[in-house]
């Protein structure tokens, strides 16, 4: 019964059969000229022979055959219309990307060259990103000084995206460590089985500690054929930015030094490619281009099911006019 209530799913394999309900209005019509001929005009010289109360009772309701004739058609009709309910469930086949995020939160990303500051901006976009994603698995590694995962690759994008809002600087050490970065997210992709690999490194500075130097990390992604899109994230010039003073943290000009070369080369060396974000837009359209320079393929089959649902209305149909069968030649019998 819950089925005939979700009409939104509901459909008619032949709904031409409603061409009868046209027939309902002629019957109306034929049943009131039929009542005017069945009762003719009487001329009688008194009324004393008619008692009022014996003329009521059953024949009031005698129009009530007619109406469950009218239901009988109606749910007739319907029933010749084959009501169904249709259901339907998709096949998604996708040849998945495995992609690891691996982004800057040194000091450094606290510039607010960008709104409400470098750290923050990177977030937000990555959370676009990934809902981009939804067939891909996504991991997400941080590195300053150090490198940590916070997320290894997954399909579950609400555990990803949980873990990428908590990104904070001083979860570690301070410093840029390029390599670091880059060689635990390789470590990420090293036993995964999608179609391509890729690696989405951000930062804003120059790799000045870690124990693992970028030359090693790329030679380590070229072996595991990871591909590496690198990202400068920096204003040209100086930017505003929290420092350290005698007088506690103040925000001071300071020069924008990104190690652009390093980044080139990691990304030609893979056949990735090499961006410059110098403002919230421009981040936004980088994670667009990535987004369109890794496409996924995504095969989805539809499938219908349909339950036929036309027997309540030939039960009421059935009943309906065995009812009016029973009354006509029992309550409501014609006396002659």
């Amino acid at each position: 019964m819950s089925e005939l209530m979700d009409w939104k799913h509901i459909t008619f394999a032949q709904p031409l059969f409603f061409a009868l309900l046209l027939l309902i209005p002629f019957m109306v019509w034929w049943q009131l000229r039929r009542k005017k001929e069945d009762n003719p005009a009487l001329r009688l010289t008194t009324l004393g022979g008619l008692n009022p109360a014996q003329a009521g009772g059953r024949a009031r309701f005698r129009p009530l055959l007619f109406v469950l004739r009218i239901i009988c058609l109606t749910a007739l009709v319907i029933a010749l219309a084959r009501p169904q309910s249709t259901n339907t469930t998709e096949n998604v086949d996708s040849d998945g990307i495995d992609i690891v995020l691996s982004i800057d939160v040194s000091g450094s990303m606290l510039a607010e060259d960008f709104k409400p500051n470098r750290i923050e901006a990177a977030k937000a976009e990555a959370l676009r990103f990934i809902d981009q994603r939804p067939t891909d698995r996504i991991g997400l590694v941080i590195f300053s000084g150090e490198s940590f995962t916070m997320c290894p690759i997954t399909i579950d994008h609400n555990v990803l995206k949980n873990q990428l809002s908590q990104i904070k600087n001083g979860m570690m050490t301070d410093g840029t460590s390029i390599g670091m970065g880059l060689a635990t997210a390789v470590d990420r992709l090293r036993n995964a089985k999608g179609k391509s690999k890729v690696v989405i490194l951000m930062t804003d500075g120059v790799n000045n500690t870690g124990m693992i130097d970028p030359s090693t990390a790329l030679e380590i992604a070229k072996a595991y054929k990871v591909r590496i899109y690198t990202i400068g994230i920096g204003t040209m010039g100086q930017a505003l930015m929290p420092q350290q003073t005698p007088y506690g943290i103040q925000k001071q000009m300071v020069p924008v030094e990104i190690d652009e070369r390093l980044l080139k080369q990691m990304a030609k060396s893979t056949n990735g490619k090499y961006f410059r974000a110098t403002g919230n837009k421009a981040l936004s359209n980088i994670y667009d281009d990535i987004d369109k320079l890794e496409k996924t393929k995504i095969d989805i089959t539809s499938y219908k099911h349909y339950a036929e649902l036309f027997f309540p209305f030939a039960m009421i149909a059935v009943v309906c006019l065995l009812l009016e069968l029973v009354l006509r030649y029992t309550v409501f019998r014609s006396i002659t």
